[in-house]
């Protein structure tokens, strides 16, 4: 099946992001900082321009027969139709559907790739790909340049991406934005732990579970997203 073309950029300068730091100098975290410096500069300067950005996360191991891959598919095609940004930690699985929806829609389509020793090579789908040598970087630009945050299965990176947006939330490090976990069948046991342990001994209150939505389909999802500043704009 022939690809369709990715829509014209709407970015001035989004670029591909490549450290040119080598050396043993890199062992000094004198040094290091840098490179990590460098990292901050390219990608708020490359990601500037992003507007009503929606971050997905889930796993990577999710094949694409299954439906949370279908379902992360039309979830991005439909944000993508709507005129949001799609963004991702541009790997496999929810990770390709997600930049495959945006892609196939015509879309702003988004990769933000992690430098691993075992190499994570970066899925066909993305218009506009920067890549990180830190993850700590790169979960700062997950969060300056994301409007909505949607969430699917996934493992200790999905887990710890969501609770990283909710602490800061939460905490108002950041402005409120829609976090929506995607299969309620999925998420419905940690979500039973977090009222039965959690608020049970005090460590979070009963409103810290408003932070987020569940949904289970793309019409679900966008609707959660464009209810959550409906009710911001009335405030």
């Amino acid at each position: 099946m022939k690809k369709k073309a990715a829509k014209q950029s709407n970015f001035s300068k989004l670029t591909k992001l490549k450290s040119t730091f080598k050396g043993d100098y890199l062992r000094s975290d004198t040094w290091r900082i840098f490179r990590i410096m460098s990292e901050f500069v390219e990608g708020f300067e490359s990601l500037s321009e992003v507007k009503k950005g929606v971050s997905f996360f889930g796993s990577h191991r999710t094949d694409k027969t299954r439906p949370d891959y279908k379902l992360a598919y039309k979830t991005s095609y439909l944000l993508s139709q709507k005129g949001y940004s799609i963004i991702t930690g541009a790997g496999s699985g929810i990770m390709e559907a997600a930049n495959k929806g945006a892609y196939d829609a015509g879309g702003n389509s988004i990769g933000l790739n992690i430098l691993l020793p075992e190499q994570q090579i970066p899925n066909p789908y993305i218009n506009y790909l920067l890549e990180f040598h830190y993850f700590f970087v790169r979960k700062v630009m997950f969060t300056k340049y994301s409007s909505a945050v949607v969430v699917f299965p996934g493992g200790f990176g999905t887990l710890d991406e969501l609770f990283e947006s909710l602490a800061l939330i939460q905490t108002q490090r950041i402005e409120p934005i829609p976090v929506v976990l995607v299969n309620k069948e999925y998420w419905q046991n940690l979500i039973g732990w977090l009222e039965d342990k959690l608020i049970s001994r005090g460590v979070l209150i009963k409103e810290d579970l408003n932070l987020f939505k569940v949904a289970d389909t793309p019409g679900q999802i966008y609707k959660a997203i464009t209810d959550f500043y409906k009710k911001r704009r009335k405030k």
